[in-house]
């Protein structure tokens, strides 16, 4: 295994997973990945074993999700408190300062940290989502959420998701079935359903509208940031993209061809400018 599993204790007591990868002694600059909603660390294994070669990653499952605990009170689950959480991973694992590479929710939890935290984010690389959400995605999402799906085997599942999610990041069968290890997990019972608290359904329903969001992303003005865009994503829209772009002239915007919502950041171009923003902020 090239990473080793461990817990922290939130505050108030759950016990939370995350995937630690490389070498703790490393004096580059860590790398923390934070997944979309319903996502978990699954989705950066990948990436982590490529980035871990020279640096410490971490790839936290937040609560309700993976193999983090249930929260008892599905009104917990919300930004403020996924941003307590992480405050706590970075105390339990000493580190002070890192880039974030955050997907989805992931991206917007980013953007709260360089508000709320400045000096901690070293850099961003922000997927799929920005200030503004366009609705059709938050619809497709409550749609899959609230649809609870249960299969007797892996070659149902993926076939479920390449049949409805037609614009994931996978071009082949060992791709698609790596996503729909990090979508469905094992029950009891030996069937396969999501890998998530059923109550986060409830919690994303009744959410409030979000506030504006351009405060948030403007507070990441000052440091390096990739900004990662779908061309088919129904969630981070192409008119959004460019006004990201004028808000932070510094960002390095980059589009995948072909890929809806989201990339999986394994693309070469992905790479490539993952690894330049790295270069960057190390030397």
């Amino acid at each position: 295994m090239s990473y080793t599993e461990r817990t922290f204790t939130a505050q108030d007591g759950l016990d939370l997973y995350f995937r630690d990868y490389g070498d703790r002694r490393s004096k580059s600059t860590p790398v923390v990945c934070l997944a979309g909603l319903t996502r978990n660390s699954h989705d950066f294994h990948e990436q982590a074993e490529r980035l871990s070669a020279d640096r410490r990653v971490l790839c936290p499952d937040y609560r309700g999700r993976g193999r983090s605990a249930y929260d008892a009170d599905w009104k917990r689950y919300q930004a403020s408190t996924y941003l307590d959480d992480v405050r706590h991973l970075l105390a339990a694992t000493g580190i002070h300062r890192a880039v974030f590479v955050g997907t989805s929710l992931g991206g917007l939890l980013t953007a709260g940290m360089a508000a709320a935290m400045p000096t901690v984010l070293a850099g961003a690389i922000i997927n799929d989502v920005g200030p503004d959400l366009d609705p059709r995605g938050l619809a497709a999402i409550a749609a899959f959420m609230s649809n609870p799906l249960t299969f007797d085997d892996w070659g149902a599942a993926v076939s479920h998701l390449r049949n409805t999610r037609p614009n994931l990041p996978a071009n082949d069968d060992a791709s698609w079935l790596d996503f729909t290890r990090g979508t469905f997990r094992h029950c009891d019972d030996g069937k396969l359903r999501y890998d998530w608290d059923p109550n986060l359904t409830k919690a994303f329903l009744g959410a409030a509208p979000p506030p504006d969001l351009w405060p948030l992303f403007q507070a990441l003005k000052n440091i390096p940031v990739l900004a990662v865009r779908g061309a088919l994503s129904d969630i981070l829209s192409a008119d959004t993209f460019v006004r990201m772009k004028e808000a932070l002239p510094r960002m390095n915007a980059i589009t995948i061809d072909g890929v809806g919502h989201m990339p999986s950041l394994n693309e070469p171009d992905c790479r490539d400018a993952i690894d330049t923003l790295l270069a960057t902020i190390d030397d």
